[in-house]
């Protein structure tokens, strides 16, 4: 017995290595990212004075890469905005993100912009909700959103920023986004996690996605219904799970919503195994 392929697809894409081989990126002897090396050169290119201060070129157990210097956070701000200048940028946000590095122990944080160039690792949290009848809650995202605008996705989705932790960022999220309190909320509880790691098309595709996604499940009481507050969400819609597993397949969702509600289906005995 298999998985649909589209799922089976679906899944392998989210474990991928880079297309191209990447530079580590460390903070003193602790990798935290990693960079394409002729990304990095266009950036050393614009020889700018203060960046090669706090960005060096070198070299740690036969490994050449990049390492920042002095404060991490500061050296951070000034690479993110030498970025955003020479347009190798995401849309910036103002938005702070927490770093790990590889031992999960936070080191700095930085602009949320460019987390995929420099492969920085990031965590989400998600929420799926269904209503008494079994009817599930989904989102369609705001035309206007700078990733995947107009794909339909869990309720409440969002990044994990540095000022929060993973309980404060699903309460916040789910505010922002639909407009409901967890208190309200019945059945709360953590539904899964994945990671992905794949190319990201951020950066002109030299961007690197590395992503720990927690996600929580719940039932939205009757009479109770989401109203968006941040005007990042273009509609709600209630789908029975047939009909949700067809726009699954159809490819109507994000992928990361996809992995996540066919994980939910799946729980439920809801998506049938071909």
């Amino acid at each position: 017995m298999n998985l649909p392929s589209w799922l089976a697809r679906l899944r392998a894409d989210a474990d991928q290595p880079p297309r191209r081989p990447r530079a580590p990126l460390w903070v003193g002897a602790a990798q935290i990212g990693s960079v394409e090396p002729e990304f990095m050169h266009q950036i050393d290119r614009l020889r700018l004075p203060y960046l090669h201060r706090v960005l060096l070129k070198v070299e740690q157990s036969g490994v050449a890469g990049w390492q920042l210097q002095g404060d991490a956070t500061n050296s951070l701000a000034h690479l993110a905005h030498a970025l955003r200048d020479a347009g190798l940028a995401a849309a910036w946000r103002d938005e702070q993100l927490a770093v790990p590095a590889a031992d999960g122990q936070i080191v700095a944080t930085v602009e949320r912009a460019v987390v995929r160039a420099l492969g920085l690792t990031t965590r989400a949290v998600h929420l799926v909700a269904d209503a008494p009848d079994g009817r599930v809650w989904v989102q369609q995202r705001a035309l206007t959103k700078p990733n995947d605008p107009g794909l339909w996705d869990t309720l409440v989705g969002g990044m994990v920023a540095a000022a929060d932790n993973l309980d404060t960022a699903l309460e916040r999220e789910t505010w922002e986004e639909a407009g409901l309190r967890l208190p309200t909320l019945q059945a709360l509880r953590p539904g899964g996690q994945l990671t992905t790691r794949r190319p990201s098309t951020d950066c002109g595709g030299a961007g690197y996605v590395v992503e720990h996604i927690h996600w929580y499940a719940c039932t939205v009481p009757a009479g109770l219904e989401p109203q968006n507050q941040d005007g990042e969400v273009q509609a709600f819609a209630l789908l029975d799970p047939a009909e949700l597993l067809q726009q699954l397949a159809q490819g109507a969702f994000t992928d990361d919503a996809t992995l996540i509600l066919a994980d939910y289906l799946e729980a439920h005995r809801q998506l049938h195994i071909k």
